[in-house]
């Protein structure tokens, strides 16, 4: 079903942004990593790791559900512009 525009997307409701720094699993392993794109209801994370099989499988990005990522750090993020007259003019 298409999203309406009044309407937030999982992510959009999530804590979490980009250039967050979260923590994650990952073949029963944690990393580290940033988020580097959002999607309906995911992140884009990129990560390091020092484990061949897991930089060919891979290529030190991928793909996590919001709900299973944790804050580490959040990334600073601008204010968003002012939306209506009232806003504006404070």
């Amino acid at each position: 079903m298409p999203k309406k525009n009044d309407e937030l997307t999982e992510t959009e409701k999530s804590p979490f942004g980009i250039g967050d720094e979260v923590s994650f699993e990952l073949q029963k392993e944690t990393f580290t990593g940033l988020i580097e794109k959002a999607y309906k209801n995911a992140f884009l994370v990129t990560f390091e790791t020092d484990d061949a099989d897991i930089i060919d499988s891979y290529h030190n990005k991928t793909i996590v559900n919001w709900k299973d990522l944790t804050m580490i750090k959040a990334a600073p993020h601008p204010k968003q512009p002012a939306t209506d007259e009232h806003d504006a003019a404070e």
